[in-house]
C-alpha cells in the first residue's frame, strides 16, 4: 500500500487487516472443534449464510477443454464464499456479502493503446467471440491456500486479436471496475488498501498464451459478482493476484506497465508473479499450500503445475530476481 507519511512503519511491517481479522476466526474455530488448527476455510459456512443470493444461471453450449485438470474441483461453496476482491472489504468472506451491490449490466470493454482497431465491446458480444469451454485449473493465492476451479471462459487471445495489436505492443495491461458507491474500497487503519482502480498486466505472450482465458462462468454458470462477473482474466501458472476481475479496460503498451500489488509493495509482488516454491514471500515460505477443504498442506508445484506448457517463455531468466 502506498503510505506517505514519513514516521509511519513500512507496509511490509504492517500485518493485513484480513490476516489479523481472520486469525480471530481461526482461533475461534479452533477452540470450538478441538483441532487446535487455524483452517483456511473457517467461517465460510457463515459466509455462505450470510451472502446475498443472486441468480444461478445456467451457460448453454458449455463443452470440456483438454487442458483441463483432472483434480477434482472444490465445491462451489469454497470457490464463492473464500474469495480475494478487496474492492468489497479485506476479510475473505466481504465479496460474497457485499457484492451483490454492484453493476454488471450494461457491461462494455474498452481495447486501446497500440492496435490497429481500437474497440469497444459489450459483454453479450464477448460470451459469442469464441466457443465457451469449461477449464479445470488449480488457483494457487499468495497467502498460501488454493482451489481448484472449472472455469467457463476461451483463450484470451482470441480477444485481443480482435483489434490487431502493433508490432510495438510488447504488454497487456487491465483495469478493473471501480465503482466507489458500490465497493468498500477496504482499508487499513482508514487507509485505502491500494490505489483503485485496480491494473494488472501480462507480457504479450504471457496474454496469448492458450492456458490464459477470458473467464465469464464458472460451475457452467455465469460467474458470480465476487468472482469477477461479468468477465475476468484467468492465468493459471500465477498466483490468484494476476487474475484480474470485473475487467472494463484493456491497453496494448510497450513498457513494463505498472500494476496495482507492485506499485503498493515491489519488494513483495513482482511483475511477473509466476507460482513459484524456490521464491519465499517476504513474510512467509511458498514451498507448500493448503487446499481449500483439505487438512494437511501439500508442496506447492513450480508454475503451479503448468511447467510444461509454460516454463519456456521464462528460460534464461533469473526467476528469483524476475519473481
Amino acid at each position: 500500500m502506498s503510505i506517505n507519511h514519513p514516521n509511519d512503519c513500512l507496509p511490509s511491517e504492517i500485518t493485513p487487516r484480513e490476516l489479523f481479522e481472520q486469525r480471530r476466526k481461526f482461533l475461534k474455530y479452533s477452540i470450538s472443534s478441538g483441532l487446535g488448527l487455524a483452517l483456511p476455510w473457517a467461517g465460510m459456512a457463515n459466509a455462505a449464510s450470510e451472502a446475498v443470493a443472486e441468480p444461478r444461471i445456467k451457460i448453454p453450449g458449455v463443452r470440456p477443454s483438454t487442458y483441463s485438470t483432472t483434480e477434482k474441483p472444490n465445491k462451489y461453496e469454497h470457490i464463492t464464499t473464500y474469495n480475494n476482491f478487496y474492492e468489497f472489504g479485506t476479510e475473505k468472506t466481504d465479496p460474497a456479502e457485499r457484492a451483490s451491490r454492484m453493476r454488471i449490466r450494461p457491461w462494455t470493454v474498452t481495447i486501446e493503446g497500440l492496435v490497429k482497431k481500437p474497440k469497444l465491446i459489450g459483454i453479450d458480444d464477448i460470451m459469442k467471440l469464441a466457443p465457451l469451454e469449461e477449464r479445470i485449473y488449480r488457483l494457487r493465492c499468495v497467502e498460501g491456500w488454493s482451489m481448484v476451479i472449472p472455469w467457463v471462459g476461451y483463450p484470451l487471445s482470441a480477444l485481443l486479436k480482435q483489434v490487431e495489436p502493433l508490432g510495438s505492443a510488447k504488454y497487456v495491461q487491465f483495469e478493473s471496475s471501480y465503482q466507489p458507491d458500490t465497493m468498500e474500497g477496504g482499508g487499513i487503519f482508514g487507509r485505502p488498501v491500494l490505489n483503485w482502480p485496480y491494473v494488472e498486466g501480462l507480457r504479450l505472450d504471457e496474454a496469448m498464451h492458450p492456458l490464459t482465458i477470458v473467464g465469464v462462468g464458472l460451475y457452467g454458470e455465469l460467474l458470480q459478482k465476487q468472482n469477477g462477473a461479468p468477465v475476468r482474466v484467468v492465468v493459471p501458472w500465477k498466483y490468484g493476484f494476476k487474475s484480474a476481475k470485473s475487467i472494463v479496460k484493456i491497453r496494448f503498451v510497450e513498457q513494463e506497465p505498472p500494476t496495482s500489488w507492485n506499485r503498493a509493495n515491489s519488494r513483495e509482488y513482482g511483475f511477473y508473479s509466476n507460482v513459484n516454491p524456490e521464491v519465499d514471500h517476504p513474510r512467509w515460505s511458498q514451498a507448500t499450500e493448503r487446499r481449500l477443504g483439505e487438512l494437511l498442506k501439500r508442496k506447492t508445484l513450480m508454475f503451479n503445475g503448468y511447467g510444461e506448457q509454460v516454463a519456456s517463455m521464462y528460460k534464461g531468466m533469473d526467476l528469483r530476481k524476475y519473481y
